[in-house]
């Protein structure tokens, strides 16, 4: 669908991601641009346990309550004006690590295969898509974040 967003209008899909610290990808879901990424969250979570990263997009106290009701713990940064929380050392290094996951988009992109102009037909798109997702996901050499966490510990 249309959307528009910060940077302008564009015509297309988003993809969700949910990583765990060795840079596999455990869930994921494609959502159309306009659609709200709490709610993508909430579907991708199910049956999950731990931890959660995300940006502030997801900052929400009905979200947060949900999740952590599912036994997990999402952990975002901080919008203008909020409260401050204690969180721990690890969590807080892992809120500094949000450049990994555009290190695993960027590893995508680098297949050659994620982006296309010109597909003919949504099968086609989605052939693509799917492929490189593949692809990343039977690489050796993904990026990961254990020696950022091997540090800590």
């Amino acid at each position: 669908k249309l959307s528009k967003t910060s940077i302008g209008w564009f015509f297309g899909l988003k993809l969700h991601t949910v990583l765990n610290t060795k840079g596999d990808i455990v869930r994921i879901i494609l959502t159309p641009g306009n659609a709200c990424e709490r709610k993508a969250l909430l579907k991708m979570a199910t049956g999950l346990s731990g931890k959660l990263f995300g940006d502030k997009g997801y900052v929400s106290k009905d979200l947060f309550e949900s999740l952590f009701q599912q036994n997990l713990t999402l952990y975002t940064k901080l919008k203008k004006g909020m409260k401050q929380m204690l969180i721990g050392l690890q969590e807080k290094i892992m809120l500094l690590k949000r450049g990994f996951i555009e290190t695993v988009f960027s590893s995508i992109k680098g297949l050659n295969i994620f982006e296309h102009h010109r597909h003919r037909s949504f099968q086609n798109a989605f052939c693509h898509w799917f492929s490189a997702l593949i692809s990343y996901q039977l690489r050796d050499d993904k990026p990961s974040l254990e020696k950022a966490l091997a540090f800590i510990a």
